[in-house]
């Protein structure tokens, strides 16, 4: 009699931990989503500073302006669903544009002075700090969850329902320095 209170107690405490464990890898991977869906809106954030400095630049030079507004017009839109490899894309490209943008207002001393790039460009600076403090908490949640996945014995509840390692958001030679607005 004993001996089957004690299986059925080590039986519970079985059913207990796999529960737990499932519902871990569940929350660690919403708390991965989220981080990407947070990284996406301060991406989205910043083509939107990038569409208003454009609208500035109307005023100094049309060629230029329609020139940028093409690229912008095939802009990649990132969200929560989207691969590392898209946002990265959607950032390479918003880099792209905003160095159309350094260069026309080194033509146009007007554009640089106003008051209104001054502020974009403030803004633009503030949402590329967002994104990586985002990318940190995005890759941190990341390095909890791929731990999870590897880590005895909750591995083996990774392997039996499907929790595979996430990418992480590299670095790369071009966004070890801040851009210079000056």
């Amino acid at each position: 009699m004993l001996g089957i209170i004690i299986g059925g107690a080590l039986l519970v405490l079985f059913v207990l931990w796999i529960i737990t464990t499932y519902n871990n890898f569940i929350t660690l991977g919403e708390r991965v989503t989220n981080g990407k869906a947070q990284i996406a809106t301060q991406i989205e954030s910043r083509w939107d500073a990038v569409e208003s400095l454009i609208n500035a630049t109307k005023k100094y030079s049309q060629h230029e302006t329609k020139t940028l507004e093409e690229v912008t017009a095939q802009r990649i839109n990132v969200g929560q669903n989207s691969s590392i490899d898209e946002i990265e894309k959607g950032e390479a490209q918003l880099n792209s544009v905003l160095g159309r943008l350094i260069a026309i207002s080194e033509n146009y001393p007007d554009l640089k002075a106003s008051e209104v790039y001054k502020s974009t460009m403030q803004s633009i600076n503030k949402f590329e700090e967002h994104v990586r403090s985002a990318r940190m908490i995005y890759n941190d949640v990341v390095t909890k969850f791929n731990r999870q996945t590897k880590i005895f014995p909750s591995n083996i509840i990774a392997k039996l329902f499907n929790f595979t390692e996430r990418e992480y958001f590299q670095g790369s030679d071009s966004k070890q320095e801040m851009p210079k607005w000056d």
